[in-house]
């Protein structure tokens, strides 16, 4: 099951809205097929793992282990139990149960009405763990929430003045290029007017291969000009202003509340300080990953307040990262 994580981790940023399952097949106890979910569309991680059998023949007397129950309906997609069964595959071990109305517990029944011996809770909490973005998803109809920001030493997110209209960088190239990583695992990224009109941010994955978050732009009265970056071809582009919410009360909620209906699972927040302390008052966050650089302002816009559980902390050369978890 530990090895059905790790290769399920090759599909971050590309399965989105499925979770990126790990799946390993074993006969002898000796792996004889392992695969990870393909690119959204295409196939599920127990069809990559079963295709990849040289003597199919052998999946009857085999052991199929996966991360997450195996999809028991039609998508885009046939139902991966299914194929379990007409390969005869005598026992199969997963780790958590899906918890999509569409699949929980239906995808286990079928395949123990088939015959198969099935387990249900290796490396359970491991399992959801990494399957965090969906689970979020479907349990709290809102998608994981990822607060990032940089701030100064003494604890400033941009000074008060600036010459241009662009960001003034508190990090070091190698924090930004990994910031840059994180947009490509994600779905979608979200910052407030008052960040676009101060730093014309593109909101792209420049410095890292992968695909583009879907851009989130909170613009309440139609303000922002469509000449701005964050409204150029790159990837595309959602606005929420006055016509999809109330922004007079329970803003972050209602902000998940249309990511939910548009099926996007996972978000970052970049800001500004107002945005972010939003979601940080109503307590609709997962993760805060806050990089310290080696730089101070003389006044400016203070970083958001907030508590969590500190879960890493690492040096980017002059950079300090700590991550929290929302606890």
């Amino acid at each position: 099951m530990q090895r059905c994580l790790d290769i399920a981790k090759n599909g971050l940023g590309t399965t989105r809205p499925n979770p990126m399952v790990g799946s390993v097949i074993v006969y002898n106890n000796k792996i004889i097929g392992e695969g990870f979910t393909s690119k959204y569309g295409g196939n599920h991680a127990e069809v990559n793992a079963i295709n990849s059998v040289e003597d199919k023949n052998l999946l009857k007397e085999a052991t199929l282990y996966v991360t997450l129950e195996p999809c028991s309906h039609f998508g885009k997609t046939p139902p991966c139990s299914d194929l379990i069964v007409k390969h005869s595959i005598p026992k199969v071990f997963i780790a958590c149960i899906d918890n999509n109305e569409q699949v929980s517990g239906k995808g286990v029944k079928k395949l123990m009405d088939a015959g198969c011996h099935v387990t249900v809770g290796v490396l359970e909490e491991e399992c959801k763990k990494h399957h965090k973005r969906f689970f979020t998803f479907h349990n709290k109809k809102r998608p994981y929430i990822i607060l990032k920001w940089a701030e100064s030493k003494n604890g400033y997110i941009a000074p008060t003045t600036k010459k241009e209209q662009k960001p003034v960088w508190i990090t070091n190239e190698f924090s930004r290029q990994l910031v840059h990583k994180w947009r490509t695992e994600e779905q979608a990224i979200l910052v407030g007017t008052n960040t676009v009109l101060q730093d014309n941010p593109s909101l792209t994955a420049r410095d890292w291969t992968g695909n583009n978050p879907i851009r989130v732009v909170l613009d309440r009265d139609e303000k922002l000009s469509r000449s701005l970056s964050v409204f150029n071809d790159e990837a595309e582009t959602i606005v929420i202003s006055n016509n999809d919410i109330d922004f007079s009360q329970h803003v972050a909620e209602q902000i998940c509340h249309v990511l939910f209906q548009k099926d996007i699972n996972s978000v970052i927040i970049e800001g500004g300080t107002k945005t972010l302390q939003t979601f940080i008052d109503e307590n609709l966050w997962d993760e805060a990953r806050v990089f310290t650089g080696s730089n101070t302002f003389k006044s400016g816009t203070l970083a958001p307040v907030f508590k969590g559980k500190l879960i890493s902390e690492e040096k980017i050369l002059n950079d300090i990262l700590k991550i929290y978890e929302n606890d």
